[in-house]
C-alpha cells in the first residue's frame, strides 16, 4: 500500500510555498517537500495538522492506494 496525498496541489490553490506550509504545521521545509513526493509517510499529528491548514477531512488530502508489483499488468 501506498500513502497518497493532494498536498502539493491544495497549497498551491492556496498560494502557500513549501516555506509558509512548512512553519504552519511546525516541521521544515523539507519534510513538505517529502510529503508531497510521497517519499515521507505523515505522522497522525502533521496529517491533522495538514487537514486543518486546508479545512478538509483526512480522506480528501490522504488516500491509500496498493502498489501493483508488475506496473504492465
Amino acid at each position: 500500500m501506498k500513502l497518497n496525498n493532494r498536498v502539493k496541489e491544495l497549497r498551491a490553490r492556496h498560494d502557500f510555498t513549501q516555506e509558509r506550509l512548512a512553519k504552519k504545521v511546525g516541521v521544515t521545509r523539507q519534510t513538505i517537500a517529502a510529503v508531497e513526493k510521497g517519499e515521507y509517510v505523515p505522522s497522525l499529528l502533521l496529517a491533522l495538522y495538514i487537514c486543518e491548514t486546508f479545512e478538509l477531512p483526512m480522506e480528501k488530502i490522504f488516500w491509500l492506494q496498493e502498489e501493483c508489483a508488475d506496473e504492465e499488468n
